[in-house]
């Protein structure tokens, strides 16, 4: 018997994104046959910016999402700094690194404990823990208590990780502080101080609670080594570098393939979008990001989201923290649910640790800016990570507007639909072949879901009044009668 599922929206993940599920139930065992990834709104910066100064550019992407700014503002100036040759200082450089690793920071807390844990105990009897379901939760209710208590700890270290940010960037979220040839605030002694102890708070607690809580879950669900792997391939555009020259990053850029031993090169050029399934115009697709389009069209036979479908070479490729501590070489190369919790938090204590020695690496009321020249026509690319992985801005610019703009994010390429090829995202292939205890209650779909940590956010923002948002979901059999409810 084939059941199809959908869970829309898919809560505890930022934005709107509908994911269905066709399970083939065969003598009581039940299998994901199909999955399908839909980001339900459609984001229209990209024909925003158009006309705009090119300055604008860092301000307004900022806005594009609350929870990682930072880093499209970080590509913004990236782009603008390549098309005017810019120079940055070094006070502006590493001042950058620390705003940008803040957010991570911020994020990666956010993600584990406010947004994957829930789905592996049971929290107290009331919102946001009510309504559940009572499946799979393998932890004693004593062990669950402490769990809970590191929860609400994690609150309060996420906000501190947002407080450095602040105090650098000058607000969070949506810091003013990046633009094109460094930044705009000065590494004040006292604020370095602050930073230090608030940098130091959260180094200790990623390394005696974060970490020990990542291995709690493994040693329970041991058994999630081997759920979720998708395609296997890994790419990440490397961030923060440790010389003026970027030289050598904290972060490298590069790939890794399913089965392959090498760490392969990242080959921009090599990038292109897809959009046979998704409700774009068909003659925009396989375009570099240099010529592409967004040209809306809904209605469209066939397309079911609003995300492209990124590929490099041909591939789709999977982005996030383990694809950046993988190709990083600070990580084994391996993929599943336990492999992406596991990842972010070894890389919370690494740049926790990076970010103590930024601090030891500023010159107090050094110079963090220097004006570049600024000629009316140009191109840029920005390239850097985001908490979710690989992000890419590309700009021109002509009689000093923007004429052009594309952006494509970490959930783009992660959780972007099917291609021309009909060969799936990596969420969708991260689902298929799941085997799924309960159809009526598919905690195992969810798990896999939030181990990706979808921003939709980012990948897709306007949507039409009456023709999006929350829906009843349901499990329906082929001829569509209903077989249970999802919560």
């Amino acid at each position: 018997m084939e059941i199809i599922a959908a869970i829309d929206p898919v809560t505890r993940i930022e934005g709107h994104l509908k994911v269905q599920v066709t399970i083939d139930s065969v003598d009581n065992t039940h299998r994901v046959t199909d999955a399908r990834a839909s980001g339900t709104l459609f984001r229209g910066f990209e024909k925003l910016l158009v006309g705009r100064a090119p300055r604008d550019a860092q301000h307004i992407t900022e806005r594009i999402c609350g929870i990682c700014p930072v880093a499209h503002g970080m590509a913004a100036v990236r782009a603008l700094d390549a098309a005017w040759h810019a120079h940055i200082p070094t006070n502006g450089r590493i001042l950058r690194n620390l705003v940008a690793a803040a957010n991570i920071l911020d994020s990666n807390i956010l993600h584990f404990y406010l947004l994957a844990l829930p789905d592996f105990f049971d929290g107290p009897g009331k919102g946001p823990w009510r309504p559940t379901w009572p499946v799979d939760k393998r932890f004693a209710e004593n062990e669950a208590g402490e769990l809970l208590e590191n929860y609400r700890r994690a609150i309060a270290v996420r906000r501190l990780a947002h407080e450095v940010g602040a105090l650098f960037g000058g607000r969070m979220p949506h810091p003013p502080a990046f633009i094109p040839g460094g930044f705009t605030a000065n590494p004040r002694p006292e604020r370095i101080a602050d930073a230090r102890k608030k940098l130091t708070e959260i180094l200790a607690f990623t390394a005696s609670t974060y970490l020990a809580d990542v291995e709690r879950i493994a040693e329970r669900y041991p058994d999630y080594a081997n759920i979720g792997t998708g395609h296997g391939h890994l790419i990440a555009f490397g961030a923060f570098p440790f010389d003026d020259a970027e030289d050598q990053r904290l972060f490298t850029s590069g790939r890794r393939l399913a089965g392959g031993e090498d760490l392969l090169p990242l080959q921009p050029e090599a990038i292109t979008e897809e959009i046979r399934f998704a409700w774009y115009a068909d003659n925009t697709s396989k375009r570099h990001p240099t010529d592409g389009k967004t040209e809306p069209v809904k209605p469209k036979p066939d397309a079911y989201s609003w995300l492209k479908s990124p590929r490099h070479n041909g591939l789709p490729m999977e982005a996030g923290p383990l694809a950046r501590m993988v190709i990083s070489g600070r990580y084994p190369f391996q993929t599943s649910v336990l492999d992406r919790l596991r990842a972010r938090a070894q890389e919370t204590r690494l740049i926790a640790e990076q970010c103590l020695q930024w601090l030891d690496q500023l010159t107090p009321n050094g110079p963090v800016y220097q004006k570049p020249d600024m000629p009316e026509t140009a191109e840029g690319v920005g390239m850097t990570e985001a908490p979710r992985g690989a992000l890419g801005h590309w700009l021109r610019i002509e009689k000093g507007r923007i004429a052009h703009y594309q952006i494509i994010t970490p959930t783009t390429w992660n959780a972007g639909p099917r291609d021309d090829q009909d060969v799936p995202g990596p969420l969708e292939q991260a689902l298929i072949g799941t085997t799924i205890r309960n159809p009526d209650q598919p905690i195992e779909v969810l798990r896999i879901i939030h181990s990706m940590d979808p921003c939709l956010d980012c990948a897709v923002h306007t949507m039409t009044p009456g023709e999006a948002g929350p829906k009843i979901v349901s499990l329906l059999q082929p001829n569509g009668s209903s077989a249970g409810a999802i919560q």
